[in-house]
């Protein structure tokens, strides 16, 4: 199990040059997990890649579809106090640290492209190469 945060689900459907670092992450493990919140911050990603002409409408509403049949029914809702505490200590958006309030509770690396949060949270965010890296 790992949480996985919204971008990386991104290039998991999306079609960009981080699909295949997307997909070798999904082959490694396969229980992704999130906030109830990346469903949101999914949609708005559609939204932008429509508005800014990197897909049509037909396509996000596909992609929109797909994401959510294939990813499982998120059921972990994460404490407010948690998040806005730690939101405010780093200085990261209350999004950011839903994920990693949640990465921590379920004891898991945060798998994600975000460097603001690989160099805020090295003890719980990791990068997909570092993920994918054998074990020394």
């Amino acid at each position: 199990m790992i949480v996985v945060d919204t971008n990386l689900r991104f290039y998991l459907f999306a079609d960009s040059d981080q699909s295949g670092l997307a997909e070798m992450v999904l082959e490694k493990d396969r229980d992704w997990q999130a906030p109830r919140l990346w469903r949101s911050e999914f949609r708005n990603a559609l939204v932008k890649s429509v508005r800014n002409n990197f897909m049509d409408l037909r396509d996000a509403l596909r992609i929109a579809a797909v994401a959510e049949l294939i990813m499982p029914d998120d059921k972990f809702d994460v404490a407010s106090d948690d998040v806005i505490e730690l939101a405010t200590s780093s200085g990261c958006t209350a999004y950011d640290a839903e994920f990693v309030v949640l990465a921590r509770e379920l004891r898991v690396p945060l798998v994600t492209t975000d460097r603001g949060l690989l160099e805020k949270f090295p003890e719980t965010a990791v990068s997909p190469e570092r993920f994918l890296a054998p074990k020394s």
